[in-house]
């Protein structure tokens, strides 16, 4: 529905929950063929395998290196009994930044050492630009 949405003039569908007639969106997204589809979660039967199915970005909302290892695994495994290439998917995770730049800089590191590809930090309110520039500096080093 989403990809009819994002590509097509018009788009029908008539799902379970929804159910489009001669719907449109627009303005269109201006990437192509349309933006990146990212799902986020680690439920193994229903998340991953639709991450696996559908998603060019699947994020893993934070959590131990081991964790991620193998939810990782499963998105990979749900790949393979769809005949998916799992490398065409980007792998990211949050990285909660506790105050302590150093710290979160390890953890993206750790992360990056099973495969994240991508470390979205999240700052935590109340926010202080003055952060910015130590963890900058700390994830630099990594």
């Amino acid at each position: 529905m989403i990809l009819g949405l994002f590509t097509q003039d018009t788009t029908n569908f008539q799902g379970r929950y929804y159910h489009l007639t001669d719907a449109r969106n627009e303005p269109k997204p201006v990437q192509r063929p349309h933006p990146p589809i990212c799902i986020g979660g680690s439920g193994e039967k229903r998340t991953l395998r639709t991450a696996a199915r559908y998603a060019q970005h699947w994020n893993f909302l934070g959590g131990r290196p081991e964790d991620f290892a193998r939810k990782r695994d499963i998105l990979h495994q749900h790949c393979a009994d769809l005949g998916r290439d799992p490398k065409e998917i980007l792998l990211s995770s949050h990285v909660i930044f506790t105050g302590d730049p150093q710290a979160s800089a390890e953890e993206a590191a750790a992360l990056g050492e099973v495969g994240v590809e991508l470390a979205i930090v999240y700052l935590r309110p109340p926010l202080d630009p003055a952060v910015l520039e130590p963890l900058a500096n700390a994830l630099l080093k990594i």
